[in-house]
């Protein structure tokens, strides 16, 4: 477990688009012997396609420097050249300039044992310059993704997560957010106090987190885009762990108001607070499904962390982990198929997948020190933070197990990874 205060205060609890200087650096951990073998053609933007589909797991781009040409347009490629090097798939892209003189980036991908083409996209490219590209380079990644799989990319949604920096012997939270690969990296708010549990909305434009800042755990929302902030909880005792219904109506969180720590909802637009559960023990850490019918949680109630669920109109709870003494941290997939928490087993602490129905549970990482998992919209790939050489990374894993990709901030702890949904 981590040994700080991320995880003692987690456990119960300015301005936009100022950039941050440090970037998100990807390294392979575990590989996926299944990945499919993919070469992407050198294009503007064709690296960032290239670790985009590398990140997804499920693909496995040829390095540049291993090929034999370097063909613009299905006219161009030598069918021999990329069978030779065993590529069923080729993507191959060029600058061109439409009928009304404007430029366009056109991306082709080929079946290059049919020598048939599979799809022919074009992206305007106008102003903006590498910031644009980006956006373009991901869209591409999206689009080839969902043709070769059928399940909709990633790669244009945003990872929010707190780092935590030393500076002349104080310590700075900052909240932050990034592109799904770890790049561009945007500075939400610094605080010399924790900042903690990040959670998106349902459209993506607000993030719920608990704050320090006043020396004791409050509630806010901030707008993604225009920095502004409300404060939303601040009851006496603790206010910890926000979590966003699935119509962006309600927030449900673990407050302490009434002495021990439950789960509380609090409706957003009527400004009332209802509680949830009543037990002697300490419930927190909720989790809404995906059909917003119930409400996962964190609680100690059999006399060790385990994860039960509960209707939200009411009712009793009922315990859904069993395997293990130590289940924490929910957080579910978007068809409530599979969820995923932190299972504690011998003081190893690691990111689990579980299937409901059948109880099947998986463990994605090797690491010891795993905390705080976020599965991606798709339902995927799932993001967490563990501990490398006592400073706080990121890692993103397959739900499948095929693969652990890490995304470390250099220079800083980072932790308390939320990935983002899709924009409305």
């Amino acid at each position: 477990m981590l040994n700080s205060i991320w995880r003692v205060i987690g456990l119960f609890s300015s301005l936009l688009c100022l950039s941050v200087a440090s970037a998100l650096e990807i390294t392979i951990t575990q590989g996926n012997e299944s990945a499919l073998p993919i070469a992407i053609a050198p294009f503007p933007g064709s690296t960032i396609v290239s670790n985009d589909l590398r990140l997804s797991g499920e693909f496995l781009p040829l390095k540049e420097s291993e090929m034999i040409s370097n063909p613009t347009h299905q006219a161009e490629v030598n069918y021999t050249d990329w069978r030779l090097l065993k590529m069923p798939t080729l993507v191959v892209g060029r600058i061109t300039t439409s009928a009304g003189g404007k430029r366009q980036l056109e991306i082709q991908l080929i079946n290059v044992y049919q020598k048939r083409l599979l799809a022919h996209y074009r992206f305007a490219l106008g102003a903006g310059g590498a910031k644009k590209m980006r956006k373009i380079a991901h869209a591409i990644s999206d689009l080839l993704y969902k043709k070769l799989t059928g399940i909709p990319g990633v790669f244009s949604t945003h990872v929010a997560y707190v780092s935590m920096a030393k500076s002349k012997g104080q310590s700075l939270y900052t909240l932050e957010i990034a592109d799904a690969d770890g790049e561009s990296a945007q500075r939400l708010l610094s605080s010399s106090a924790p900042l903690l549990s990040p959670s998106w909305s349902p459209d993506g434009r607000k993030l719920a987190y608990v704050s320090f800042e006043n020396e004791r755990s409050e509630v806010w929302i901030q707008e993604v885009y225009s920095g502004k902030r409300t404060r939303v909880a601040n009851f006496k005792g603790k206010n910890s762990a926000p979590a966003w219904s699935p119509d962006g109506e309600q927030l449900a969180l673990s407050l302490s108001r009434d002495g021990n720590s439950e789960i509380y909802i609090l409706n957003l637009n009527k400004k009332t607070i209802r509680r949830l559960t009543k037990n002697p023990s300490v419930d927190t850490e909720p989790a809404w499904t995906p059909d917003g019918k119930k409400i996962t949680f964190l609680s100690d109630r059999s006399g060790r962390p385990q994860i039960y669920q509960q209707q939200v109109s009411g009712g009793r709870a009922e315990r859904i982990t069993f395997k293990g003494r130590y289940n924490t941290s929910p957080d579910w997939g978007p068809k409530g198929e599979v969820l995923t928490f932190l299972h504690g087993e011998s003081g190893s602490y690691r990111i689990a997948a579980m299937e409901v129905e059948s109880g099947v549970m998986r463990l994605l990482s090797d690491n010891r020190q795993d905390e705080s998992p976020s599965f991606a919209p798709n339902g995927r790939l799932i993001v967490y933070a563990t501990q490398v050489n006592g400073r706080g990374v990121l890692e993103v894993a397959s739900v499948d197990g095929g693969g652990v990709q890490r995304l470390s901030l250099r220079g800083k702890d980072v932790r308390e990874p939320a990935w983002s949904p899709y924009m409305n």
